[in-house]
């Protein structure tokens, strides 16, 4: 693609590094037939190809941002399957996330807009507010309708999201050691969403590792990696976070040091691995934040370097595995959670359209219902066809989504490895099987 961007404007590494990637594009449209958005709508602006023109069109003229590019931009998922299947190494996952800090520079958004972007940017990184909002939309949820007729439909797509019961919060030490001879050392992240709504994900990670000899270290000064508001457009905000966990990291690093930083929520490990480059023109963080990255693994790739073994089959159950976008497409992490399930004893199956999201995509489900919906059903239609005993997926997002759309319980991958390696059945399954058991003993009704 033919660029004309001026000397001037090329100074900015931003836009030098916009320039390079808009350049690589070579109109095939190959992006078309996997991007969800045009797949749905068939509008060629709701595809990466027609967005990378948007896109081009507004920085190459340095013009503040309108509200038919936000519009599309908007409605991009950031699920980066364009990425998997572009020929010419177009990496629109860059491009998109400069247009983003573009559009908050120079785009006033309607107030409740706003309001909704700040309010979820301030309260989902933090666990202790996250929790309260919680609590609140416990309350606010018979009014969810409401909200839907006078046009807030992100605020009923939120309240109908949230958990009918919140879990209780779970203390952390900052360093666990294996009861066997120590084999690595590892530091964990602590997610957001996860410590939150699903925090038997978090201690089935650290049950798996400490099986496998691990030493287990969760800095008290990491916090949320900065993917929430990083694909909100708020740089600064992204960079900050990003700066607090690399110095965090980095003690660790320089200290005992560590094999790798485990993450087990893909959108999060897809954000940590791209540190270096977002803090590439930070003299004094560059050369830590690549270094973090190198480091940063999903808990299916660092599993997949660890020997450890499965203590039964669990009778082979049928497993739907739906592979989060960005563990597939952000990550290119795509053989090792199925290769898992299928060493630890479990019938592992592809669902159609893997390709596709299903609707997640951080806070896509709240800012754009309507999208989100749709594909969760054309997702769950898909995972039906199956009849799967369980879904797996490796994302809190995906989990929570899919999980509004079916009965079929949805639990995290790394929940069945620690079920099949000796630890306890997953809560969801234990759901499940704690109706069916109450189904069975109910006298039927005279």
């Amino acid at each position: 693609m033919q660029t004309s961007f001026s000397l001037a404007q090329l100074a900015d590494p931003q836009t030098a590094e916009s320039e390079k990637i808009l350049r690589a594009c070579v109109h095939c449209g190959f992006c078309t037939a996997t991007c969800p958005t045009y797949v749905l709508l068939g509008d060629e602006r709701d595809s990466p190809r027609g967005r990378i023109y948007l896109i081009k069109d507004m920085l190459e003229n340095d013009r503040p941002a309108t509200a038919d590019v936000v519009k599309h931009v908007d409605r991009c998922l950031s699920c980066l399957s364009c990425m998997t299947t572009c020929p010419s190494g177009v990496h629109y996952m860059h491009l998109v996330d400069h247009a983003r800090a573009h559009i908050e520079a120079t785009y006033r958004r309607p107030w409740h807009d706003r309001l909704l972007r700040a309010a979820l940017a301030k309260i989902l990184p933090n666990p202790g507010l996250f929790r309260a909002s919680l609590v609140l939309a416990k309350l606010a949820r018979p009014f969810a309708p409401v909200f839907g007729r006078v046009g807030l439909r992100p605020v009923a797509a939120m309240l109908a999201l949230a958990p009918r019961a919140v879990p209780a919060a779970v203390a952390r030490k900052p360093v666990e050691t294996p009861p066997t001879p120590r084999r690595g050392r590892a530091a964990l992240v602590s997610i957001c969403a996860d410590q939150v709504l699903a925090p038997q994900i978090e201690a089935s990670v650290r049950r798996v590792l400490l099986r496998a000899g691990i030493e287990i270290v969760t800095p008290p000064a990491q916090g949320c990696c900065g993917s929430l508001p990083h694909h909100m457009g708020r740089e600064h905000d992204a960079l900050a976070l990003a700066r607090a966990n690399v110095d965090a990291w980095m003690a660790e690093i320089e200290g005992e040091g560590l094999d790798a930083i485990v993450v087990a929520a893909s959108g999060c490990g897809t954000t940590i691995k791209d540190y270096g480059f977002m803090l590439r023109t930070d003299s004094a963080y560059a050369e830590k934040a690549a270094r973090v990255s190198s480091l940063a693994m999903d808990i299916s790739e660092y599993l997949s370097t660890l020997s450890l073994a499965p203590v039964s089959e669990r009778n082979r159950l049928v497993v739907a595995y739906h592979s989060a976008c960005s563990l597939q497409h952000g990550q290119k992490v795509t053989r090792q959670p199925k290769e898992l399930l299928f060493k630890f004893g479990f019938d592992v199956k592809d669902v159609a359209e893997g390709h596709l999201c299903c609707g997640s995509a951080g806070t896509y489900n709240i800012l754009q219902p309507e999208i989100a919906g749709r594909l969760r059903e054309r997702k769950v239609r898909n995972i039906h066809q199956l009849s799967p005993d369980v879904i797996a997926a490796g994302n809190i997002g995906c989990i929570t989504q899919i999980a509004a759309g079916t009965t079929i319980p949805v639990v995290h991958t790394i929940e069945l490895i620690d079920w099949a390696s000796g630890g306890p059945a997953p809560q969801a399954l234990e759901r499940r099987r704690a109706v069916a058991a109450s189904a069975q003993t109910t006298p039927a009704a005279v």
